[in-house]
């Protein structure tokens, strides 16, 4: 008895996805467990492994095609000595339902029903095909019709043609049409179609930044006291290789601790405060960006925290990452600081109710205790969603974010 495969919901909100890659072939025998394909989600290519046993008898999608729906049959399994038949009765039962298609047999001769209309073409012989305006014109000006390469319909030289080669002294009958054409001004350009995840990352954040009520906090932090204890702590350890955004994603999980009211999300029914940090990292990979997340980050401590978010970038750069170590988070962290960026301004990620944006650390001049002073100074910028968070419990976060940050060793305690 056949078996329908079909595209599965690899998360969610997957919707369609791409079928990237058949691991097995027509006429290929498939037991379960066994991968068969690669899907590519919004956010990574992941596997897809065989629920059911028997032989691979029909591809019906092949690999490489795009936009393929959740739940529509991308394969058939037969069982042994068992062909796939085009025609089968389940394959009947479904086209029955199906209204029935229009064919040139049963409607009226297209030709026939369809209305005359009326086509300009050039008259025989040596004649140009141009406007009586266009003709008046040149015989005005001694221009040569038959020079001239006409831009109206058709091919039919207009009163533009014949004005522009007269403006250019006749030199170049191919001037007219180049001007007239308004994108022969453009440079060659290259159409990228979009990936399933270039889809995604534009209809969601369309959606929060129409849908969502941002504003935006930004505190100068100082970090020559965090550059000092992270130089100390990675000389003692030549295998520790801790990060400034290590530190960072720390910091926002104890801010997040000791100020409970930003970790929460927007819904409908009410606002979901989360009784611990989950922190989305922001991470560039090729065509767009994904979020792995660091779960309960502020019960890691930073070595720890540092392992887990080098081999969640690794993976997540392979396009390896699980469903569940991106989906999800409570708030996010996105840090340009690396590309040289002074500052930026997030946008949301629904339905975390914050995102966290960090600037380069810069030597920046400071005043301290009334002399003017040279500080390393990093700008972090938080965007925030109206709805969840209110001003004061925004700017209650930054506070206690840079009082970490500048006060080090609550990180490693």
């Amino acid at each position: 008895m056949a078996i329908q495969v079909l595209m599965p919901a690899l998360s969610p909100t997957m919707t369609e996805g791409n079928l990237a890659k058949w691991h097995k072939k027509e006429g290929d025998t498939v037991s379960a467990g066994d991968v068969i394909a690669e899907i590519e989600t919004d956010k990574a290519t992941m596997e897809v492994e065989a629920v059911d046993e028997g032989i691979l008898g029909k591809i019906l999608v092949a690999e490489g095609s795009q936009g393929v729906k959740v739940n529509e049959v991308i394969a058939v399994l037969v069982g042994e000595g068992e062909k796939y038949e085009a025609g089968s009765a389940s394959q009947k039962a479904q086209a029955a339902e199906q209204p029935k298609t229009v064919t040139a047999a049963n409607v009226p001769d297209a030709k026939a029903s369809a209305p005359k209309s009326l086509t300009l073409t050039p008259v025989a012989g040596n004649r140009p095909f141009a406007s009586p305006l266009a003709r008046r014109i040149a015989e005005q000006n001694n221009v040569d019709l038959s020079a001239i390469k006409g831009s109206g319909p058709n091919g039919r030289i207009v009163k533009a043609d014949v004005e522009n080669v007269k403006a250019t002294g006749g030199k170049s009958s191919s001037a007219a049409k180049k001007s007239a054409d308004t994108f022969s001004l453009l440079p060659d350009v290259e159409l990228i179609p979009h990936t399933t995840m270039r889809k995604v990352i534009a209809k969601r954040l369309t959606e929060a930044k129409q849908q969502v009520p941002h504003f935006y906090l930004n505190m100068d932090i100082e970090l020559d006291a965090l550059l000092a204890l992270r130089k100390q702590l990675n000389a003692r350890d030549e295998k520790l290789k801790l990060s400034v955004n290590d530190f960072i994603i720390r910091a926002c999980a104890l801010a997040l601790v000791e100020v409970p009211a930003a970790n929460a999300s927007w819904s409908d029914e009410g606002v979901h405060q989360y009784a611990w940090p989950d922190i989305s990292v922001a991470v560039a990979i090729e065509g767009g960006l994904i979020t792995p997340i660091i779960r309960a980050a502020h019960d890691k401590r930073l070595p720890t925290l540092s392992s887990e978010m080098k081999d969640l970038a690794s993976r997540a750069r392979a396009g390896k990452l699980k469903p569940e170590e991106f989906q999800g988070g409570t708030f996010s962290l996105s840090n340009l600081g690396m590309f040289g960026v002074k500052n930026f301004n997030a946008i949301i990620n629904p339905p975390q109710g914050c995102i966290l944006a960090v600037g380069a650390g810069e030597e920046r001049p400071v005043v301290k205790n009334g002399s003017l002073a040279v500080a390393t100074v990093m700008t972090a910028t938080l965007s925030v969603d109206h709805r969840v968070v209110d001003g004061a419990v925004g700017a209650q976060f930054l506070g206690a974010f840079k009082k970490l940050l500048e006060d080090p060793l609550a990180l490693v305690l």
